[in-house]
């Protein structure tokens, strides 16, 4: 049976996405749309999204699921941009609305892995903040990504 969560992020949304190159600083601010669907009879959810970055194209996907034995959630992820040679893959606990993941990618040749945590919070059933933070190899944490998507009305 797919988890409840999962269901409720089936449809199309809009938003805005912000990121950060350094901590407190924004980089850039700019719309965002993207489509969770439903994969093995909800069991899985992908995640396509499309937007731009610095005026540049940006494209990118998750596929999203809750493990049915463990029940820890589970999340791969690349894009244009950010993780555009690698797939980042992340594993976390639920949460009261959600759920928080994290993986580490590869930071460069000889350099120590950095980790990346993503919190996933359905805030209400119109309203989804995906926020993801930067962990530096010494365990500094600095927010990167900040996506808020409101549902698209007639698309559940």
């Amino acid at each position: 049976m797919p988890d409840p969560l999962l269901a409720a992020l089936i449809g199309r949304w809009s938003g805005r996405c912000k990121t950060w190159f350094e901590p407190g600083r924004l980089a850039d601010e700019s719309a965002v749309e993207g489509e969770f669907t439903a994969l093995l009879g909800g069991a899985i959810v992908r995640h396509a999204y499309t937007g731009s970055m610095q005026g540049q194209p940006r494209q990118g996907e998750e596929t999203i699921a809750r493990d049915g034995i463990s029940g820890r959630w589970q999340v791969s992820w690349f894009d244009s941009f950010h993780m555009n040679y690698a797939l980042l893959c992340s594993e976390g606990e639920a949460r009261p609305r959600g759920f928080s993941v994290k993986g580490s990618y590869s930071a460069g040749p000889g350099a120590p892995p950095w980790g990346w945590r993503t919190e996933y919070e359905l805030r209400d059933d119109d309203h989804l903040t995906i926020t993801a933070f930067n962990l530096t190899p010494d365990g500094a944490e600095a927010k990167a990504v900040e996506t808020n998507y409101q549902r698209r009305r007639g698309s559940t």
